[in-house]
């Protein structure tokens, strides 16, 4: 299944320690990543992206070359670069995608709801009258678009493609359309979202909603992980090692491309951190019929 698709996809803590004695993966002589090549904020081919950034921290920590192989993330990748061997890792796909093995989630983030500040709205909730005499703006077979739909809010909705031609631009069209004033209000994928909005520097202020909860069958939240092929159970362990060390390290990275941020459910896994809004302001809603994320 497309990321994408699932998908649409900020706190500031002290750094880990380096690691010292013997190196984890010593045994592993390249970190092959299978990357987007032109995919922000997610990643591209000059390593602008955060998955590039991640990939450059854990290789550090690996203490092995980090190389690419470079395939769009849409259907077949699995399929044709990671179970070939083309590529070991995928930077980020969602908690439970059964095509690989997973790791341990390391971010949790959620769909957003934006709308310019200046407009003077106070949605707090799909389900707010407003809605439906507003043009939306959302991608097609996401989880909100699919929410609109079970409210009947149909014929004041935008479709947007995930799949045009030119995807950086497509990952920002949204927002600039709602800037525009061709659209009132976008749902869209928060790390998405929150890239474009952090990239305005504030020059049109937009207020970012996280939808935090759900209903059934709709989730608004996703915990992602690392993945790897099937059975490699020991890269697994060691990019588990590495992310772990490393964590406030990656979350930062988060935090810098404007990624919302949300606790991860098992909390466990990694120290608490304090979760902080940085620069952009968000709010959230929880419905009344909450259900586990995903």
């Amino acid at each position: 299944m497309n990321r994408r698709i699932i998908i649409a996809n900020a706190f500031a803590v002290m750094m880990l320690l380096p690691f010292a004695g013997p190196a984890l993966g010593s045994h592993i002589t390249q970190l092959k990543v299978c990357g987007d090549p032109d995919n922000l904020p997610f990643s591209n081919k000059k390593s602008e992206g955060f998955e590039n950034k991640i990939a450059e921290v854990i290789a550090r920590e690996l203490r092995t070359e980090l190389i690419y192989f470079w395939w769009p993330h849409q259907r077949g990748l699995v399929r044709r670069a990671l179970r070939p061997g083309l590529c070991d890792v995928m930077i980020s796909i969602p908690q439970g995608w059964d095509q690989v093995l997973w790791t341990k989630p390391y971010y949790r983030s959620a769909y957003v709801l934006i709308y310019p500040k200046n407009r003077g709205f106070q949605i707090r909730s799909l389900d707010d009258p407003i809605l439906k005499q507003l043009k939306i703006g959302v991608y097609i077979n996401t989880p909100p678009a699919e929410a609109l739909a079970n409210r009947d809010i149909r014929a004041n909705v935008v479709g947007y493609s995930l799949f045009d031609s030119g995807q950086t631009e497509r990952s920002d069209k949204i927002i600039r359309d709602l800037i525009a004033g061709e659209i009132d209000v976008v749902l869209d994928w928060g790390p998405m979202a929150g890239y474009a909005v952090k990239q305005l520097n504030g020059s049109s202020p937009l207020e970012v909603v996280l939808l935090q909860g759900a209903e059934p069958g709709i989730p608004f939240t996703f915990e992602f992980s690392m993945g790897v092929k099937e059975g490699n159970k020991e890269l697994k362990a060691e990019l588990e090692e590495a992310i772990s060390k490393r964590h406030a390290e990656i979350r930062k990275i988060l935090e810098d491309y404007g990624v919302p941020l949300l606790p991860l459910l098992a909390r466990e896994q990694f120290s608490k951190t304090e979760e902080k809004p940085g620069e952009i302001f968000y709010r959230r809603f929880d419905r009344d019929d909450p259900l586990p994320s995903y």
